[in-house]
């Protein structure tokens, strides 16, 4: 029987089915009702094997829902860009808030919020502009996939391994050759897309130079083709685009 999603949160928590192994599923009921963190860390963005810079990021979910925060910070030596992010998702996974702030080089501000059926972005490109504002006719299920927050792809695994997938035994199985789609928006560039994900293999792969069974996972869309490699508790692990690179610390 495949998962059923109840699209609330955990990792994708509330709509777990039993047998699935989900991060922090097992201590869920031991955890402060006011809160817990499901996942942190930080990703490297490596270009020709080269660090340009680190994404910083929390994911913490209690009982009204769930917030995700990133930061982003070029490296020394490369051009200056700092970014911040904070996602608010209520307890069924829709999208309560999305506020986005730059602070170097510039310093454009952008938040998206749920108007009836629709998102509505309001942005600026620096304190003294005026306010734009877009609709975009898009449901608050939508998922946001923002260019510099790479945690986003994460939570986009998550979701389609809920919609899509089941264990058995410990073996994760996905539908072979069907891919899931799902409606996204990247505020950043303000526009909507649509993107499918697709199980492809658990397959060894070397991460600093040690092996690793990874379960990949292709997501596509007209704009990017992205690889992504999750571990058994299925914590996003590596991200491969063309010449770029993303690895968990």
């Amino acid at each position: 029987m495949k998962v059923r999603t109840l699209l609330a949160w955990g990792l994708w928590l509330v709509l777990v089915a039993p047998g699935l192994a989900w991060p922090g599923k097992s201590d869920t009921k031991t955890k402060d009702p006011a809160g817990q963190m499901v996942d942190e860390g930080s990703f490297g963005v490596f270009v020709n094997g080269r660090r340009v810079a680190t994404e910083t990021f929390s994911i913490q979910q209690d009982p009204t829902g769930s917030l995700i925060k990133s930061s982003f910070k070029s490296e020394p030596g490369m051009a200056e860009a700092a970014q911040s992010s904070e996602l608010q998702l209520g307890a069924n996974g829709d999208l309560v808030k999305y506020e986005w702030k730059e602070s170097s080089p510039g310093q454009a501000h952008a938040v998206v919020v749920p108007n009836d059926t629709f998102l509505i972005e309001r942005s600026t490109d620096n304190p003294g502009a005026k306010q734009q504002e877009q609709p975009f006719l898009l449901p608050a299920s939508t998922s946001v996939l923002d260019d510099y927050f790479f945690v986003d792809r994460e939570l986009l695994a998550w979701k389609y391994l809920a919609i899509a997938c089941r264990q058995e035994k410990g073996v994760l199985q996905c539908p072979a050759n069907h891919p899931t789609q799902f409606g996204a928006l990247n505020p950043h560039s303000r526009s909507s897309l649509l993107v499918n994900m697709q199980f492809e293999a658990r397959e060894p792969v070397a991460i600093r130079g040690v092996q690793r069974e990874l379960n990949h996972f292709e997501l596509k869309s007209d704009a990017d083709d992205w690889g992504l490699w999750l571990d058994d508790q299925f914590k996003l692990v590596r991200i491969v685009a063309g010449n770029t690179e993303i690895v968990r610390d």
